[in-house]
């Protein structure tokens, strides 16, 4: 083994398999089959969706089979190995789910793409199962919830397997002004798996560095600000921050009822589109999804086409071209270079120059919302803690173990905000939401289809003392205030570092963003599974 890495490689190689796993061959017998086996025939790193419902349809793997592989690598990977420290907590019934949705298979019943796939979901996610539902925090343990989040319902109904759940920047990383990407006080410190001293980045940190690790086929993350789209980014994924109101929030810890949403993380710009087009529905529940009554789809698979960047009018954000970091504008230049290659006429734009100086107000409009969405859903939880102040006397007295490293200054500050119905909520909303009408008119007034720009800069080290430091090119800000769509796709390395490129557009189009960014994805082909590298030198 190289001193370099933790793991001898990211492949099936890198760790042991269980002594029998059961498959379904083709002729519909349940039979076991040695490790020997398994290692000869089946290598499940990188796979997708589509290659593990044809190894399914035929015969050769059950949906039992896959679970058991990915949860032997959770344990060997990501417990044991790299110890990337993703999951947070497995699904006691993930195998049992497995042989339920086999038989349903063996019986002629196949409920669609997603029937036996496993799927692991961030831990701010309602789950009515025997897992917990804490956002990370030591204050919420024991809080099983009663009721599926809406999404999970329709995860289930689809016949996904429910893997487990993944460690997150606590709360969503709105604790603390110093806190550390993926870091949780339940959970610890995740770790990125293409170089495991570096940050995951958050706060989707466990969804993001499980699926580069292959823990799972797809999973789940949410983002109100970054929080799928930067960790997807620095992972080497493909990640979609849809149109808020595409996807349902009821159930999942909030941050913010403007700019909350859920969304996929996935390996390829394919099985993101499926996963999307999934779990895209009206609910009763959350009154923001009738926005996208009309306007969402059940299959974005539709609009994948690899010729889907032909003809395209794309802005360029032109603050990127000039970063700090030459490897990472050479990078974004190569990136803009796929994009003429592949018939797209690009146009300098400089959306960045209008939306920044709208983030205090953003700050004060997540604060006012936290506060208010937190409260109503601590009050009918089974959490110990019932409202945000009790949140933080229970941080206060259990501070050895809850804020051992930094402490909860944004709590705090959310809990002296008062009603949504406050002028300072108000015009700090007003301000915020404004980001709208500026992606919209420059939207429009350039004809353009949609804005592009690197996602986030490289991953920094991980630093629990001193907390984050940023390394410039973020383009998640824009999109969150106006509650657009934003997706990323792999650009390339820099020091065997991942970085994504980004496609913004106008409210419910992700079918178009979806065309491009799948292009885009076919034209450069940049993922690449981590290495588990110890450091960069």
């Amino acid at each position: 083994m190289n001193r370099r890495r933790f793991l001898k490689n990211g492949s099936l190689a890198g760790f042991a398999i269980p002594a029998l796993l059961t498959t379904l061959p083709a002729d519909g017998f349940s039979r076991t089959v040695d490790a020997d086996q398994i290692l000869k025939d089946v290598d499940l790193n990188e796979a997708t969706i589509h290659e593990l419902q044809l190894r399914m349809k035929n015969g050769e793997l059950s949906s039992e089979a896959i679970t058991k592989w990915y949860l032997q690598r959770i344990e060997e990977t990501d417990k044991k190995g790299a110890a990337i420290n993703s999951v947070i907590e497995v699904n006691p019934d993930a195998i049992s789910i497995a042989k339920v949705l086999d038989d349903e298979r063996k019986a002629g019943k196949v409920r669609g793409p997603l029937h036996g796939i496993p799927v692991l979901v961030k831990d701010n996610i309602d789950t009515a199962d025997k897992m917990m539902t804490t956002a990370g925090s030591l204050a919420l343990l024991g809080n099983i919830a009663g009721k599926d989040a809406f999404i999970i319902g329709l995860l289930r109904d689809a016949g996904a397997v429910l893997l487990g759940k993944t460690n997150l920047s606590e709360f969503a990383n709105f604790r603390s002004t110093h806190s550390a990407s993926g870091w949780s006080s339940r959970g610890g410190q995740t770790k990125n798996p293409y170089i495991i001293n570096r940050n995951p980045s958050g706060s989707s940190s466990g969804t993001g560095a499980a699926v580069a690790a292959n823990l799972c086929a797809i999973g789940i993350g949410t983002e109100t600000d970054g929080s799928i789209v930067s960790p997807a980014s620095v992972n080497g994924l493909v990640g979609i921050k849809p149109t808020v109101g595409l996807w349902s929030r009821s159930g999942i810890i909030p941050i913010s009822a403007t700019q909350d949403t859920a969304g996929p993380m996935a390996r390829t710009v394919t099985d993101a589109a499926i996963l999307l087009g999934a779990l895209a529905s009206f609910d009763p529940s959350d009154a923001i999804t009738k926005m996208g009554k009309g306007k969402s789809q059940k299959d974005y698979t539709r609009f994948l086409d690899a010729d889907g960047l032909k003809g395209k009018r794309v802005g360029i954000e032109k603050a990127f071209l000039k970063g700090s970091n030459p490897a990472v504008v050479s990078l974004y230049k190569n990136a803009i270079a796929v994009l003429k290659q592949n018939g797209a006429i690009v146009i300098e734009v400089d959306l960045l120059k209008s939306t920044n100086p709208l983030g205090a107000a953003e700050f004060s409009v997540l604060e006012f919302e936290f506060k208010d969405g937190l409260d109503k859903y601590l009050a009918k939880s089974n959490a110990q803690v019932k409202s945000l102040r009790e949140v933080i006397a229970y941080n206060e007295k259990n501070e050895a173990n809850a804020m051992p490293y930094f402490k909860q200054e944004i709590l705090i500050s959310s809990q002296k905000k008062t009603s949504l119905k406050s002028k300072e909520y108000k015009d700090a909303l007003a301000k915020s939401t404004s980001a709208k009408k500026i992606i919209d008119t420059l939207l429009s007034t350039h004809r353009l289809d949609a804005v592009c720009g690197t996602t986030s800069g490289l991953s920094w080290c991980i630093d629990i003392v001193n907390g984050d430091y940023d390394t410039g090119f973020s383009f998640s800000s824009p999109a969150a205030m106006a509650g657009y769509p934003h997706i990323t796709v792999p650009m390339g390395f820099v020091h065997k570092l991942p970085m994504g490129f980004s496609f913004v557009g106008k409210a419910f189009s992700e079918p178009e963003l979806i065309k491009m960014a799948y292009a885009f994805e076919q034209a450069s082909k940049q993922r690449r599974a981590p290495e588990f590298l110890s450091n960069v030198f």
